[in-house]
């Protein structure tokens, strides 16, 4: 019994140490740390004191069928530079933020080790994002896979068809937490909250406080589960020895 309680107590103190406030991702662009990138291209360019990029890597989230990814945007016409803005401004914030950090999971894909999942999004992003794209033509609605690449760039399904964008995206939150199978869920958050992600931004980064936010609520949550596991295992315990 107490190499039990020893080992709860160990694991414990271990989670509640993790510091997941600047970090990069294991995945196929990131840099191991984060770190200044005064060269950061275009709309990448508000990570720059501090990305998880490279300015290489910048400069190809601008690029249709970047090899980034070998991404086709095209894949049903020619998308808008308005709709496009917001697919670049995506990339940027999954390549480069190294806010990250609380919503990082395992992934099962062979290209990466980690991916992102359930990050809150601010509603003006997601309003905004469909607003601008909500006239554009796609074959699916989750973006992230079951695209065919026999040629090397991603192609609509065989039996998918090119329909407008708001049949297979009816609302922002459907197009938000879909698209890339709930990496982003929807918040009814606005920006002034503090509680929500930014997908772009002016001047400092507002994204660390919302992550330091919500990745102290999780650590109180977790010290408290750990704090209870512990109590009922040291309950246990006293009972045995009587």
């Amino acid at each position: 019994m107490w190499v039990v309680l020893a080992l709860l107590l160990t694991l414990s103190n271990g989670a509640l140490s993790l510091d997941k406030l600047n970090m990069c991702m294991d995945a196929k662009h990131h840099k191991t740390e984060p770190g200044p990138e005064g060269k950061l291209y275009s709309q990448c360019a508000p990570w720059r004191d501090n990305a998880c990029c490279t300015a290489n890597t910048s400069e190809e989230a601008h690029e249709d069928n970047s090899y980034l990814y070998n991404f086709n945007w095209n894949h049903c016409g020619i998308m808008s530079p308005k709709c496009k803005r917001h697919f670049t401004q995506d990339t940027c914030f999954y390549e480069c933020s190294p806010h990250l950090g609380p919503w990082i999971q395992d992934a099962p894909e062979n290209w990466r080790k980690e991916r992102i999942l359930d990050v809150p999004l601010c509603k003006e992003d997601c309003h905004d994002w469909w607003e601008d794209c909500k006239n554009e033509v796609t074959c699916k609605s989750n973006w992230h896979k079951g695209w065919d690449w026999s040629t090397g760039i991603n192609q609509c399904p065989e039996g998918s068809k090119c329909k407008k964008w708001t049949e297979y995206f009816p609302t922002p939150k459907f197009m938000c937490e879909e698209i890339w199978s709930k990496s982003y869920i929807y918040t009814t958050d606005s920006k002034t909250s503090g509680r929500c992600m930014q997908l772009w931004f002016n001047g400092t980064n507002p994204n660390k406080k919302v992550a330091e936010y919500y990745l102290n609520n999780a650590l109180q949550h977790r010290g408290f589960a750990s704090t209870t596991i512990l109590s009922l295992a040291f309950a246990s315990f006293v009972v045995m020895m009587h």
